[in-house]
């Protein structure tokens, strides 16, 4: 089933639960898929990764909303932003634990024999795409910082 289905039927789900947030939260979804998939020069199909990279980039979106609530103290407006997170993280692919991120990162180094920050890109390069969607560029970014240090 497409990731669009999915939302879809969701959103009716959410319709007849009278669940406001996550309806809110599967609309920005579904928006953002349509959005993408009537592009100039799209054939209408979505790639899983694209679907991926969408997800995560609404999921930052409401996490660095939720901060700027956090700073200005309106909590209200912060746990709606989270809590909306929350609900389009349901549709990411379940998210690789830290210690076996950093395992992998250290397999990654010793496979591509990178000594220092020098060889950084290399090894982002070969993690983000083994990696994609199982973990955020910027966590594996700082854990690929410390290894290679």
């Amino acid at each position: 089933m497409k990731l669009i289905d999915k939302i879809s039927s969701s959103i009716i789900s959410a319709m007849k639960e009278k669940n406001a947030e996550e309806l809110e939260s599967l609309r920005a979804i579904k928006s953002a898929l349509l959005l993408v998939q009537t592009q100039k020069g799209s054939d209408g199909n979505i790639q899983e990764s694209e679907e991926i990279k969408i997800l995560q980039k609404l999921v930052k979106q409401r996490k660095e909303s939720a901060e700027i609530y956090k700073k200005q103290n309106r909590l209200e407006l912060a746990d709606i932003e989270i809590n909306q997170s929350k609900i389009i993280e349901r549709f990411l692919p379940v998210q690789i634990s830290s210690d076996d991120l950093e395992k992998l990162i250290i397999e990654i180094i010793n496979l591509t024999g990178a000594q220092g920050m020098k060889d950084m890109g290399k090894v982002m390069g070969i993690a983000s795409s083994k990696l994609s969607g199982k973990a955020d560029g910027k966590t594996i970014s700082n854990i690929v910082r410390q290894k290679l240090v």
